[in-house]
């Protein structure tokens, strides 16, 4: 049936092409540039915005809706996404800890407030330039992997909320990248050729350190020099704790014959513990902020699950824990596991299912 569809649209390739799909399949649609950011709240280069809510990206989303005949409007969502990205950010990497502010973005703005924006404009669904797909079985939405192994976004998705899913279409999933751009090129649109976007989008510059300097400044530079400790022993000295993050190589100022890693962080005394590759496997993490994206399943669970978003999926089986956390118990260690970052279930049978996530607390 006919729908009215609200498009986020960022301004690049991927969205510009969503849209042109969803009129495709004869949908009414209008395109909504969502304003998240700008560099006067994150610091950096004033001069200079970039990637989703620069000048130039909301122009290119609006000559796209233009060269296709459909409304677009920029709306304000930066305070939202201060409240529950940009916050929380900065107070995970004060906690020690490592977050992916995507999955929050996309829980909480790209969905939950997104969709109530969509009520107040009268529009039935609302897609985006996600590469994942939505199928539905007896009638029961569930969410899949891309087609395209490397550009896969399921992982990022695992937060939204279940009851959206009805009322999303990920026009996308079914297509490779190197597709996209064709379809893009084919149809003259002027974001054929934008480049990607590979850094969070309120770090434009990729340097956490100087976000959180500009960004919470009296905390940031309240922390001070801490000790890198090794069994026990302290070997060396670091700037401050909230610039490290679990698994980090580069950086240490540390002379070894074989290289050291961060393996722990303490916030409270300030200390970077540092140890040997071998040392930094775990065979089991605990995990918080559960949200199911399917009927909740019988535990113990065998499952598929990724630690971070540039992982291949491994097994393992899950058990709920009277704290109402998860308990995970990798089938074989694995390297690193971050407390803060997401972790996802997927379908042991069918792995391009996602379960359901959370967040990897110890």
């Amino acid at each position: 049936m006919k729908k009215k569809v609200m498009v986020a649209m960022s301004g690049g390739v991927d969205s510009s092409v969503a849209l042109l799909r969803v009129l495709d399949m004869g949908h009414d649609a209008f395109g909504v540039t969502m304003k998240l950011w700008d560099y006067q709240t994150s610091g950096g280069n004033v001069a200079r915005e970039n990637s989703c809510c620069s000048v130039d990206e909301i122009n290119g989303a609006k000559l796209v809706c233009d060269r296709m005949g459909v409304p677009h409007y920029t709306i304000d969502f930066s305070q939202i996404f201060r409240e529950t990205v940009m916050d929380d950010f900065a107070s995970e990497y004060l906690a020690g800890r490592t977050p992916n502010p995507c999955v929050r973005c996309n829980s909480f703005v790209k969905w939950d407030a997104f969709i109530k924006q969509a009520d107040i404009l009268g529009a039935d669904l609302i897609a985006t330039g996600h590469y994942a797909r939505i199928e539905y079985r007896q009638n029961i939405p569930v969410l899949k992997k891309g087609l395209d192994p490397l550009k896969d976004q399921a992982y990022v998705l695992w937060g939204i909320p279940r009851d959206s899913m009805t009322r999303t279409i990920l026009p996308l999933g079914d297509l490779t990248k190197i597709q996209v751009r064709k379809i893009a090129a084919d149809h003259h649109l002027a974001t054929a050729q934008t480049p990607e976007s590979m850094e969070i989008c309120f770090i434009a510059d990729n340097n956490y350190k100087r976000f959180l300097q500009d960004f919470v400044p009296d905390k940031f530079n309240s922390i001070g020099t801490g000790n890198i400790v090794e069994d026990d022993r302290v070997v060396g000295a670091h700037p401050g704790y909230a610039g490290y993050t679990i698994g980090q190589r580069k950086g240490l100022g540390l002379s070894n014959p074989e290289p050291r890693y961060v393996q722990k962080i303490d916030p409270e005394t300030n200390t970077i513990f540092v140890s040997k590759k071998g040392a930094l496997s775990s065979a089991t993490c605990k995990v918080s902020a559960i949200n199911w994206l399917v009927d909740l399943p019988d535990f113990p669970k065998k499952a598929q699950v990724q630690i971070r978003y540039n992982s291949q999926p491994v097994d393992a089986e899950l058990e709920i824990l009277p704290t109402n956390e998860l308990q995970v118990q990798f089938l074989e260690a694995q390297l690193a596991v971050t407390p803060g970052q997401s972790i996802v279930f997927y379908d042991e049978n069918e792995p391009d299912i996602v379960l359901g996530g959370g967040i990897i607390e110890r």
